[in-house]
């Protein structure tokens, strides 16, 4: 039985980088998108196909939630309860960006709100639901280990990543809001890190870049020059398929003594140099 992955905001950009990487690995997914249903099957599609160019055989099922919500939150586990069993991969992408970048001055309540709901609160609660599910998923495994492991059970090493930015330490003045969310988003890592490791559930935070997908878009020709004048040290954009390869790396279990740990994506945009 392959390993399960839910995907959050799963259907284009970063989110569809990661589901193509974990298909490659041979993980069913769950490709979760709150509106745009024309992208989620067609992803779904290319993680099917990807897994099989790769000689394994793999489920990718897409459901629709705004994690935003409370009883999408809980219809989104359910849904992979019902199809899958198990999961042991929680990844934490869906964000957004603010409708329309203001001066902090002038930003208004309602898209700090917006922010906050799906960027925050949205992640935590979710992170809460899958949390105590994979801790009734350890304890079955552990009550069994010494017999004869279930198959749903057997070899089961759950994982927590969250997607946050480089906006969690990097002031943007028009788009205060966003670098907010980011930042609270943050700490979700450390925080879940500390509670689940007694269970044997590692958490991780992966901080992209300037990263090529829809959301940057719109500010593509300001970031080309600043990337051509040096403002990361690796002088291109980033991809969803890097951070795609990122999350793989955690979900092969390549760093099984770190929890939470950052991870940066983004150029070595984080160096502070002279």
């Amino acid at each position: 039985m392959n390993p399960v992955a839910l995907i959050t905001g799963g259907s284009r950009g970063i989110g569809r980088g990661i589901a193509l990487a974990l298909a490659q690995l041979g993980q069913d997914l769950v490709i979760n998108y709150a509106s745009n249903a024309t992208a989620a099957e067609p992803t779904a599609n290319d993680c099917a196909a990807a897994a099989t160019a790769g000689g394994k055989k793999i489920r990718a099922e897409v459901c629709q939630a705004d994690i935003s919500q409370s009883a999408d939150r809980q219809r989104l586990i359910e849904f992979t309860r019902s199809t899958f069993g198990r999961l042991d991969l929680l990844v934490n992408n869906a964000g957004v960006a603010p409708e329309t970048r203001a001066d902090i001055l002038e930003a208004s309540e309602a898209s700090f709100d917006r922010l906050i709901a799906i960027n925050v609160k949205g992640p935590y609660f979710l992170t809460q639901l899958a949390s105590k599910w994979m801790i009734a998923q350890c304890e079955e495994a552990d009550s069994t280990a010494s017999t004869n492991p279930p198959p749903h059970v057997s070899g089961y090493s759950p994982k927590i990543v969250t997607i946050s930015s480089v906006s969690a330490y990097a002031a943007s003045t028009n788009r205060g809001d966003y670098c907010v969310s980011k930042a609270a988003l943050s700490m979700l890592t450390p925080l879940f890190a500390a509670r689940l490791a007694e269970h044997g559930i590692n958490v991780y935070e992966i901080r992209p870049g300037i990263i090529a997908t829809d959301m940057t878009g719109a500010v593509k020709e300001k970031y080309d020059q600043l990337i051509a004048d040096g403002l990361t040290p690796i002088q291109r954009w980033g991809t969803p398929e890097d951070i795609g390869r990122a999350v793989a790396a955690i979900a092969s279990d390549a760093f099984p003594f770190s929890t939470g740990e950052v991870i940066n994506v983004d150029g070595g945009f984080h160096l502070r140099r002279l």
